[in-house]
């Protein structure tokens, strides 16, 4: 199929970007990388009135150090941050999920803030960012405000950004080379959306016990969430099997869990326990600097 009919606009700024939304209202999207956005309109599943294409602001095309942060514009491409030797110094966890995201040609032209203001269950960015308390900054005609990764995310295809407002760009902290982190994912082949995936941050203290602890999870529940309650066990305690068999249990349920053609509720909770208790045990080899 093909999309309807709509109107191309290109915009220099992201102020320009936000002023065209307020003008052309709730028909108006953005394009950046458009590898959701265009298949979607061929399907006739979106049907904007106008397309307003940013990959030519200035300020959105950067990837930068900023306050101990890397930030990432709305139209930097996947694979520029993930071939970017800054990133994997200071964040290779960030890397590493973007490793996983679909396959290297989708990867050049999608857009890492694209990926996360289309918050699909099983992104694998999503997940990374409420692992690290990204922040996001999006943009309206009242303002900039800021908006942490466990406010931004709000459902399945929900996010914070309202009606009219921009992602303009989002900030990864660096990480400390003594924090272990890991994303691991079950797909029935490479590139294809994920069943079921973890991601683990920790950090351990001077006696070997776990510190901090920081666990995501993904593609198996309606949309990416945090497991608190896995991480507030694990605090205080050694990392070991039984303990992150333990974590994996509270992590993840069956009744939370979402159930379609490719796996049952039951089958993705197991599934997932599996890869979160992976996920932590190499999370916890690499912490201390064990990389």
């Amino acid at each position: 199929m093909k999309p309807t009919r709509f109107e191309y606009l290109r915009v220099e700024s992201a102020a320009g970007a936000v002023a065209a939304m307020a003008e052309h209202g709730d028909g108006a999207r953005i394009l950046a990388g458009g590898q959701s956005l265009i298949p979607m309109m061929n399907f006739r599943l979106a049907q904007p009135t106008h397309l307003i294409d940013i990959t030519r602001v200035e300020d959105l095309n950067k990837v930068e150090t900023a306050n101990g942060d890397i930030v990432i514009g709305a139209a930097v491409r996947q694979a520029t941050v993930e071939n970017d030797a800054a990133v994997e110094r200071d964040c290779a966890l960030l890397v590493a999920a973007l490793e996983l995201v679909a396959h290297e040609p989708i990867r050049h032209r999608g857009t890492v803030c694209g990926s996360l203001a289309h918050a699909d269950p099983a992104s694998e960015l999503a997940a990374t960012a409420l692992a690290l308390n990204a922040i996001f900054t999006i943009q309206g005609t009242s303002g900039v405000r800021k908006v942490s990764a466990s406010d931004f995310f709000q459902g399945p295809y929900m996010t914070a950004i309202d009606s009219g407002e921009l992602l303009t760009h989002v900030a990864f902290p660096k990480v400390s080379p003594t924090t272990g982190t890991a994303i691991l994912e079950f797909s029935r082949t490479h590139g294809n959306f994920a069943i079921a995936g973890a991601v683990a941050v920790i950090d351990l203290a001077g006696d070997g016990t776990i510190a901090k602890a920081a666990l995501s999870i993904f593609a198996a529940t309606s949309s990416a969430k945090r497991a608190t309650a896995a991480e507030e066990f694990l605090v205080g305690k050694v990392p070991s099997e039984e303990n992150f068999r333990a974590a994996a249990e509270l992590a993840l349920s069956p009744d939370e869990c979402s159930s379609d053609m490719h796996g049952s509720n039951e089958y993705r909770s197991q599934i997932g326990r599996v890869y979160v208790r992976r996920a932590l045990a190499d999370a916890a080899a690499k912490a201390g600097g064990n990389k």
